[in-house]
């Protein structure tokens, strides 16, 4: 429905800079209907047999790939990805719907006969009622899959308040997941800013909430919705490092430092952002290699389909971004490759980035210290493993990491002491797939669940044990003594 706030947002095309559409902002009023309409639908809904709910989401995942196109070139023109990065975002998002299609098995509680005299014990897991999302602007695809699909699958009904810097596709995957079968009612998305967010952490309907931004945010949703009696998860910030010991393949590490470093210009919780080689040898000639490589990365409008990547999403981001750059060379940093005066040809006013190379970073500058979330790597050289493992080990932010090397002492070594959720093995993204979980440590993430996988299932459902004993199975009298097993 259209909104009735009377405030609405710019909706850019980051390759031109020109507004192509304004989106509504939902009032706290606005917010509220829908947590209304989401728990009048929520009890039919949870009445549904499991494999009822599979079917919807078996439908939705075949509407995905049979809309996919569109909804990648969509994506695309309100962020600045590029079309197959767009198409990368919808898969990940959609292999939770997949593994959300298995919620009949993932349901199932345990059950223990004769549990005592005549006493037969067993736990259920049952909907939380009503949870929220609030999602970002980099994954609009993937990270509303992320949180919606399982919460739904477990006989949820949800409140979506996507980015307002794009906000088309999750309004579409909303369609069509009605198109799969989807009660009305079931799945609202409300478009807002804080004042929705805030609407959303002081609801007394909406009983957990699920949360991806900068850590900032992630504190303040986490420590509101907590303080008000929800269950609530919260990402927040990284700053990922690769560390590349002498041992590594050097090619496949500067592929894997390319791609990870400088996709989707940057804009990834994910993103590896330092480079830690170890060694004066390994750090030479990792500067060596990477130079040319950062100069002649292929920047182009998100319909490019060769480009490395598209424009950053708003010219906030880009200046914020130039503005880490300044304060990297003043700070001392070697600023090997310069891209903040890049310009792409007939797209002036887009925003568009040449991709950067620090070498000579510390520990103590604030490029390193803060994520940038832009085409900058910042090379942090290391003279031993120890002293390289150190940098992200005492990292405030614990999301990423990854190692590349031919040692599998070094690496698992590595694996084993590193304080960090996701770690990578000569794999520079360590993403995990849908059927594990994926989180963060420190101050990347704030609650005991992570998204997907079978910490998804946990946070959106409770536990609830039985203990039952029939007639023909009870003593005469009452009891005064606590059962026991004896």
């Amino acid at each position: 429905m259209a909104g009735k706030s009377g405030r609405f947002a710019d909706v850019l095309n980051p390759n031109t800079g020109e507004v192509q559409a304004k989106v509504a902002l939902a009032s706290a009023e606005e917010l509220h209907d829908a947590a209304v309409n989401a728990a009048e639908a929520q009890v039919a809904w949870a009445a549904k047999n499991p494999q009822v709910r599979a079917r919807v989401m078996m439908k939705f995942v075949a509407l995905v790939a049979e809309n996919k196109n569109e909804l990648a070139e969509l994506l695309s023109l309100e962020h600045g990805k590029t079309i197959p990065d767009s198409h990368g975002d919808i898969q990940r998002g959609v292999e939770v719907a997949e593994f959300a299609v298995g919620i009949p098995h993932l349901l199932k509680g345990e059950y223990t006969d004769s549990a005592g005299p005549g006493i037969d014990m067993y736990s259920m897991r049952q909907p939380i009622g009503v949870a929220a999302g609030i999602t970002p602007f980099n994954f609009p695809a993937m990270i509303p899959m992320w949180k919606f699909c399982p919460a739904i699958a477990c006989g949820n009904s949800f409140v979506l308040k996507p980015s307002e810097r794009d906000p088309s596709v999750p309004m579409r995957l909303a369609e069509l997941m009605i198109e799969a079968g989807l009660p009305a009612g079931v799945l609202n998305v409300v478009n807002g800013d804080k004042e929705s967010v805030d609407a959303i952490l002081d609801s007394e309907i909406i009983q957990g909430i699920g949360f991806v931004g900068s850590t900032a945010i992630a504190e303040y949703v986490y420590s509101r919705g907590c303080a008000n009696g929800k269950r609530v998860q919260c990402f927040g910030g990284a700053k990922n490092h690769m560390i590349i010991m002498p041992d590594a393949d050097l090619d496949q590490a500067v592929d894997a430092l390319i791609g990870a470093g400088y996709g989707s210009a940057g804009e990834r919780c994910m993103a590896i952002s330092v480079a830690v080689p170890v060694g004066e040898a390994t750090a030479n000639a990792l500067i060596e290699k990477l130079t040319p490589r950062v100069e002649s990365l292929r920047i182009g409008p998100s319909t490019d389909m060769e480009a490395d990547y598209g424009p950053l999403v708003t010219g906030e981001a880009l200046e914020r971004v130039k503005g880490y750059v300044d304060m990297g060379i003043d700070e001392g940093a070697k600023l090997v490759v310069d891209g903040r005066d890049f310009k792409m040809q007939g797209y002036e006013n887009g925003f568009f980035m040449g991709g950067c190379l620090f070498d000579n970073v510390t520990a103590d500058m604030r490029i390193y210290k803060e994520e940038i979330f832009g085409p900058v790597l910042s090379v942090v050289r290391a003279n031993t493993y120890e002293e390289a493992i150190e940098l992200p080990m005492n990292h405030e932010y614990g999301n990423g990491v990854a190692i590349y090397t031919r040692d599998g002492d070094a690496a698992r070594n590595f694996a084993n002491r590193i304080n960090i959720g996701m770690v990578g093995i000569n794999v520079p993204i360590p993403v995990p797939l849908a059927y594990h979980t994926f989180g963060g440590w420190k101050r990347s993430a704030f609650g005991d669940l992570n998204q997907h996988g079978p910490d998804s299932v946990r946070f959106y459902t409770r536990t609830k044990t039985v203990t039952s004993r029939w007639p023909s199975g009870m003593k005469e009298g009452a009891e005064f003594v606590i059962p026991t097993m004896s």
